[in-house]
């Protein structure tokens, strides 16, 4: 594959999952060939080591004339508002959701990009969900507007491969967890404040019940998934919706315990709250077997493997 004339613009990139792909297609294209953009300023982790622009995805015309100007083949479209902020306005959710892959379908189309990322997430799976190895294809009825806007922008992308040919792909991540990143507004997000508060504080207050399992991933992993996605030969590519993706799942509980191991003294405390209810709607576990295999997925971190590295890395 030749990675010499490909032009990538990420937006959204200092956004958690932004930050650590940009730097690492960085490595792979050259840092000239890929473009981080955002609305807010330039993540201090992105400063010196490529091109910055702020763009706003929500405005077509800025964004194809930044497509065009810049001979952008590929973007990478990781702007949207997640799942506990978009309970509090749901509308302004959907609108910034639906709009940007809308916009970012249509420049591919008009623009004849050569591929698409959009992240789907577990968040489109709904109660009526298996909880179980929740599988590719099921009932799918969501509860949160950030579900039911990722389920919808997965439609609209395969309807745009079916339609114009567009080859976007997309993984519908689980909880992601780093330490390069703060927590963004996710549900899952008590997976990554926990290490900094055990760090800090020895204590942590779980906004989850101790026995409240989801699906999650070391961002390492999660990295890793999306770039072997898109580096896959066309063929390869069966789902133009977006592919299951798993690593791992544990409770509150169980990462407590864990860190323990690390910080003997560490304490945790449960005080449920609006997030639960959205918890107990997603699947406690994923089965992703077409992704392992139609592309090769495989993860490598599991939860002990995973909390050496953060505590490591954030000391």
């Amino acid at each position: 594959m030749s990675t010499k004339n490909e032009r990538i613009l990420i937006i959204g990139a200092g956004g958690q999952i932004g930050v650590e792909l940009t730097l690492a297609l960085r490595n792979i294209y050259g840092k000239e060939n890929v473009i981080a953009s955002d609305l807010k300023a330039e993540n201090p982790l992105l400063t010196g080591t490529g091109p910055f622009l702020h763009v706003d995805a929500m405005d077509k015309n800025g964004l194809q004339q930044t497509v065009q100007k810049e001979k952008i083949t590929q973007i990478y479209l990781l702007a949207a508002v997640l799942s506990a902020v978009g309970e509090k306005n749901p509308l302004m959710a959907w609108g910034v959701n639906m709009q940007t892959i809308l916009n970012v379908l249509e420049i591919a189309r008009e623009e004849q990009l050569t591929k698409i990322f959009w992240p789907s997430s577990i968040a489109i799976f709904g109660a009526t969900s298996p909880k179980q190895n929740c599988p590719q294809q099921t009932i799918v009825e969501p509860t949160t507007i950030y579900g039911i806007s990722k389920y919808a922008g997965e439609s609209w992308c395969e309807y745009y491969y079916e339609k114009y040919g567009v080859d976007v792909r997309s993984l519908r991540y689980p909880g992601l967890i780093s330490y390069k990143s703060a927590p963004g507004g996710g549900t899952t997000d008590y997976a990554i404040d926990i290490f900094h508060q055990a760090l800090k504080t020895k204590t942590y207050d779980c906004f989850l019940d101790e026995d409240t399992y989801l699906p999650m991933m070391y961002m390492d992993d999660g990295i890793r998934a999306t770039i072997e996605l898109m580096e896959a030969p066309a063929e390869k590519i069966k789902n133009h919706r977006s592919y299951n993706l798993a690593a791992m799942s544990f409770s509150p509980k169980e990462i407590a315990a864990e860190i323990q191991k690390h910080i003997p003294d560490f304490r945790i405390h449960y005080k449920p709250d609006f997030r639960q209810a959205i918890a107990e709607s997603w699947p406690q576990s994923i089965d992703d077997k077409e992704a392992r295999a139609e592309w090769g997925w495989k993860p490598e971190f599991d939860l002990a493997k995973m909390t050496e590295d953060m505590l490591k890395n954030l000391k």
